[in-house]
């Protein structure tokens, strides 16, 4: 058992842009203390520089697991890796931070899961929306909305550079609509909360420097059993649009909210984590008209003094983990949303790839 005055001591295992975010964390946070870095490219050089240089550093993750013997282990890697490396560390006593998605198969994450309850660890999963008060606010406003919800998001990004080599790399196992859909997907389970009955989907591949089979260009369509619709789009690469990335709306019979990022858009941002999720303003349409039909009240805007930048959001998911921890938090119910939205995201996956509408057994979901 570790008590409240013992740090937490994290391996971090994937370098890049995520967990370099969740190393800075741990770095500058109370309550952690970081036992080593694992990756297999030179970016743990990097990142062990930009925090000090004094962090020990391994190349391979069961090496750094038996060394370093962590009480929780922080996998910022590449999806297909998610489901062994959180399951070894579960079953080495370790807690997991794991970013999203849980594994790159529905099987894998579920085994995740059921070995998160068998160990009694604390699994928490980077779904970093739920930590912005931004979107917090934007799905508590959609219950305000009336029914049904016509939801509308997207997250097209025009790669390039080093960014346009990590896209091509998480493609070697899973699209856009899957990898970055499962975001946007739970952010519609939580505005619904109604089970999902149905999706449907197309995609293109826009470009040959992809792995085979797998699409850079992919959307999506939810129906639920309250009679909302969802729809979401996603695209990765040099050929992107920049006039296409930032759509985030919900729409219902009492009017409409809008996450409104003018900076962001208008700078041409789309492939800056940052851009992920910039909200700056949130937008409140009210649908009531007078027997003129003019509306009786004015948009509102709400702008939130607390608008925390992509660091302060990790460091928000950070201090969450360590609650969990600490406070021996039940997580079952948030592990049960992420395994809903990636089995969402997996069935419209699956209707890209055959043509075909995919209905769903209701009864899978617990929303």
């Amino acid at each position: 058992m570790i008590t409240s005055q013992q740090p937490i001591r994290v391996l971090v295992v994937g370098c890049g842009n995520m967990g370099a975010s969740h190393a800075a964390a741990y770095h500058r946070l109370d309550g952690f203390e970081i036992v080593g870095l694992v990756a297999t490219g030179s970016s743990k050089e990097k990142l062990n520089q930009e925090l000090g240089g004094h962090y020990t550093l391994f190349s391979d993750y069961e090496t750094a697991l038996l060394a370093t013997r962590p009480d929780a282990v922080c996998i910022s890697t590449y999806p297909d890796t998610h489901e062994a490396y959180a399951v070894k560390a579960m079953e080495n006593g370790c807690h997991v931070f794991l970013e999203k998605p849980l594994a790159d198969t529905m099987a894998g994450a579920e085994r995740v899961a059921a070995v998160a309850r068998l160990t009694g660890k604390k699994l928490v999963i980077g779904y970093i929306l739920r930590y912005h008060p931004s979107w917090q606010q934007f799905i508590a406003l959609s219950g305000k909305l009336g029914k049904p919800l016509v939801m509308r998001m997207n997250l097209n990004q025009q790669s390039h550079g080093r960014m346009w080599d990590v896209h091509r790399n998480l493609m070697k196992s899973l699209s856009p609509i899957v990898d970055c859909g499962v975001h946007y997907i739970d952010v519609m389970c939580q505005m619904t909360r109604s089970k999902p009955v149905q999706v449907s989907a197309i995609g293109a591949r826009l470009t040959q420097d992809i792995s085979a089979g797998n699409y850079n260009y992919g959307q999506l369509q939810i129906r639920f059993e309250d009679g909302s619709v969802g729809w979401y789009e996603a695209a990765w690469g040099p050929m992107v649009s920049e006039t296409a990335f930032f759509v985030k709306d919900v729409m219902g019979p009492e009017g409409s909210v809008s996450i409104v990022a003018k900076e962001t858009v208008l700078g041409g941002k789309s492939d800056s984590v940052a851009a992920h999720t910039k909200t700056e303003s949130l937008r409140w349409h009210h649908a009531a008209i007078s027997p003129q039909n003019e509306f009786l009240m004015a948009d509102e805007w709400i702008d939130l003094a607390d608008e925390p930048d992509h660091q302060e959001l990790c460091n928000r998911e950070q201090q969450f983990f360590l609650k969990a921890i600490r406070e021996d938090l039940d997580l079952d119910e948030q592990i049960q949303h992420a395994l809903d939205s990636l089995r969402i995201a997996f069935a419209c996956d699956e209707s890209v790839r055959t043509g075909k509408m995919v209905s769903l057994l209701p009864s899978e979901y617990k929303m």
